[in-house]
């Protein structure tokens, strides 16, 4: 049940047009998703989000959120997403087979 649920939240994510969070994972999950963020905290573990474009620290203040959601709103997901393609596990594998010939 809990992987059904886990499942679910990331089509929402990924359907979504702006995500506000204090999460650092959603700040990840975001930034390879290709949804804008703004974080409601004052810093981040994830400052790789910040340096391709994909979020905003806006902190608390209310003025400085809307502010930061309205930029992030009106971007378009043209970063480069600093995570990987996803195929890390295949060229690992490939790798280890060439060895082990």
């Amino acid at each position: 049940m809990g992987q059904w649920i886990i499942w679910r939240f990331l089509v929402l994510e990924s359907k979504a047009k702006l995500v506000l969070t204090d999460s650092g994972g959603l700040q990840e999950e975001t930034c390879i998703l290709g949804v804008p963020c703004v974080t409601l905290r004052d810093n981040t573990e994830r400052p790789e989000t910040l340096e391709v474009g994909s979020n905003i620290l806006a902190g608390t203040d209310p003025n400085k959120i809307l502010e930061a959601a309205k930029i992030s709103y009106a971007k378009k997901n043209s970063w480069t997403n600093p995570f990987g393609d996803g195929k890390i596990g295949s060229k690992i594998i490939n790798i280890l087979m060439d060895k082990l010939k």
